[in-house]
């Protein structure tokens, strides 16, 4: 529960936000003429704005409380979905992002239908508002909520109504204020994780008789050395979810490319700048991502030791089960009053930034590439503002409504969301790939693609039910599970997938350009990749800490 201290302590965090906020709101108010500026901030944020908001908008419930809890089970390997998406980050600013500005794309359905056609614009538009509301938008609310009510004591309810109203607060004065407010979040968030962190490493040390906080960090290699290692060999339990190599050149790359650079929700916050600034800010976003195992992974660790040595065993059950996804709740509640508040401060950023960030994803979508294009062609730029800001709203009302109905809490964590995200991702990145370099991609082989890979990638995933798959042991693609049946991989079934479809795609291009079909194309030159001598120097340091890190905990 929280005391007197932690109540201070996060009302300033409130108060700061929302004065903030409100001041970037009346001062750039005059500024918002345009659709493009209310959605995107054309023009208007800066690079550290930009990098913080990429960061705020990503880290939310599922990296606190799920990675966390796999941080508890399988320990620092699963930091490599924040490690490589460091190196991916570097690769989308490099290759993804001149591509974008240079040919004017300010939403991926706009992207698809400046390539191929409003067919699959507006597929892939409706798909998108589909997952983003009803999977990514009741999942960050729901889990929020679930982690806020447990560390607050406050009822579940409330706590989803209040992070839903703060969250469209913010929304409401477009992606101005969400890019500035968000650096305000960042700065909590990084504040108070790196306070949980400090925390459970003291535990540790404590627990030991170590003679410094300090001194935890030896302890926790020491008593937990299984837990340190990032390349998983076969025989492993957690093979499955991180299947060794396959993390550092195969489909854990399809995984955070198409995350980071073929994602409305994220791509977005990098649209309305130029390309210095956007790289810039990217490149500040990888930095930041270097840090999040350390205040998402590390106390997981440390809550595994400690429950090792009989320390908060009830805690830690659920129905009667480990329950790992608890690791991070029970180190909330051990801070003392006051560092209590700073990390409930810091959740309840991640959580209301991912919000926000996600709804103005929702109403860019919606209102520039399904109501300006199909509803209402000639509607002004203050009615699409209008629009806007009506379909945050609703977005986030269905989002609380239904929520509750979607089993988001009979389902496992970070792993889970990663998992079901891969159905779709291979078949996105391939299409938004060859889009980019390859002119002879047609609107058929897209389709293909977005279809024929969610059809292939259930396919794959339900395929051990029917065919015992222990043939393909020997060449590493199936491994048995706790039941003994041979399952692929889901990081490797995304790589088998991916492959298919740029197979099919190529096959399908080729036969339409036998019968004239032409695609269209983009606009590509090779001074477009050219990069600024600091931007290279920089994505070499975090090229060379990467490899150090991977060197050090293989």
């Amino acid at each position: 529960m929280l005391e007197l201290k932690d109540y201070l302590v996060f009302g300033c965090y409130f108060l700061v936000v929302a004065i903030y906020g409100w001041w970037v709101y009346r001062k750039k108010k005059s500024a918002i003429a345009s659709s493009k500026d209310y959605f995107l901030a054309e023009g208007s944020l800066t690079w550290w704005a930009i990098g913080a908001s990429l960061i705020a908008s990503n880290i939310s419930a599922e990296q606190f409380i799920g990675m966390s809890g796999s941080g508890f089970k399988m320990g620092l390997a699963i930091a490599t979905y924040e490690w490589m998406a460091a190196i991916t980050l570097i690769i989308v600013a490099i290759f993804f992002i001149p591509v974008y500005l240079k040919n004017k794309i300010y939403t991926m359905p706009q992207f698809l239908e400046r390539r191929y056609n409003s067919t699959v614009a507006m597929i892939m538009a409706v798909f998108w508002l589909l997952l983003y509301v009803l999977v990514n938008l009741t999942s960050i609310l729901y889990l929020g909520a679930l982690a806020v009510s447990s560390i607050s004591g406050f009822s579940f309810t409330a706590c989803m109504l209040a992070l839903a109203l703060f969250a469209i607060i913010i929304t409401l004065g477009g992606m101005k204020v969400i890019g500035y407010t968000d650096v305000i979040q960042v700065f909590f968030l990084v504040l108070g994780g790196l306070a949980t962190t400090y925390l459970a490493i003291d535990l540790v040390a404590n627990h030991f008789g170590a003679g410094s906080t300090f001194d935890g960090l030896g302890l926790l290699q020491r008593k937990a050395e299984s837990h340190f290692h990032m390349i998983f060999k076969r025989n492993d339990p957690d093979y499955l979810d991180l299947p060794g190599l396959s993390v550092l050149i195969g489909g854990m790359w399809i995984v955070n490319l198409n995350y980071w650079g073929c994602n409305q929700y994220i791509t977005q916050r990098a649209l309305g700048a130029d390309l210095k600034t956007a790289r810039n800010g990217i490149l500040f976003a990888a930095f930041l991502k270097l840090l999040m195992p350390v205040i998402v992974v590390l106390p997981g660790i440390a809550a595994f030791v400690l429950y090792k040595e009989g320390i908060f065993q009830s805690e830690m059950m659920q129905a009667g089960e480990l329950n790992p996804d608890r690791a991070y709740p029970v180190l909330l509640n051990l801070l003392p009053a006051g560092l209590k508040g700073l990390a409930f401060a810091a959740l309840t950023a991640a959580v209301v930034a991912s919000l926000a960030g996600k709804a103005n994803s929702i109403a860019t979508i919606f209102t520039l590439d399904i109501y300006k294009k199909r509803i209402s062609p000639d509607a002004s730029e203050q009615q699409l503002v209008k629009m806007g800001k009506f379909t945050v709203i609703a977005a986030v009302i269905l989002a609380v409504l239904i929520s509750p109905f979607m089993g988001i809490d009979k389902k496992g964590g970070f792993q889970y969301i990663q998992e079901y995200t891969g159905f779709v991702s291979p078949g996105i990145f391939a299409m938004f790939t060859l889009g980019f370099f390859w002119k002879k991609t047609s609107s058929n082989a897209a389709l293909f693609a977005t279809i024929g890979g969610f059809i292939f990638s259930v396919v794959l995933k339900f395929l051990p039910a029917i065919v015992d798959l222990c043939w393909l042991l020997p060449i590493g693609f199936a491994v048995p599970n706790t039941h003994g049946i041979y399952e692929i991989p889901f990081i490797d079934r995304m790589a088998i997938v991916f492959v298919a479809c740029v197979l099919g795609m190529y096959i399908i291009s080729i036969r339409d350009a036998k019968r004239s079909l032409r695609p269209k194309g983009l606009e590509i030159n090779p001074g477009m990749f050219r990069m600024h001598p600091a931007f290279i120097a920089g994505s070499l340091i975090i090229g060379g800490i990467i490899a150090a890190l991977y060197t050090i905990f293989w």
